[in-house]
């Protein structure tokens, strides 16, 4: 039962992760401008087929180092802690700031992406 409830306690914060990441390209990206009518339909659709796209690697990448970092290192630190949710939380904030970061320089800075 233990072993549920830490399976479901990670898919909500994958999940969490996940959501985050699309979030995070949204801005990025900016706002859809394209026209829905005729051939900007297909603009308008490989636009949110992308944001979805690249938004869930990015979250995917949040969640592995999340995911890592709570299973060898906070759950044993925060035991005993009644505000632990409000610490992941922030922790998991600060890893997608140090993701964004990476996404940054990858893509403006060294021009890899």
């Amino acid at each position: 039962m233990r072993i549920l409830k830490y399976i479901l306690a990670y898919l909500f914060w994958t999940l969490l992760c996940l959501f985050i990441g699309i979030g995070y390209m949204r801005l990025v990206l900016g706002a859809n401008t394209v026209n829905e009518e005729g051939l900007g339909y297909l603009l308008h659709l490989f636009y949110d087929i992308g944001m979805i796209q690249v938004g869930l690697w990015v979250g995917s990448a949040i969640a592995l180092c999340f995911v890592l970092l709570d299973i060898f290192y906070l759950r044993k630190k925060l035991k005993n802690n009644p505000k632990r949710t409000v610490i992941r939380l922030a922790v998991l904030l600060m890893i997608t700031v140090l993701v964004s970061i990476v996404h940054y320089l990858l893509e403006k800075v060294i021009d890899v992406i």
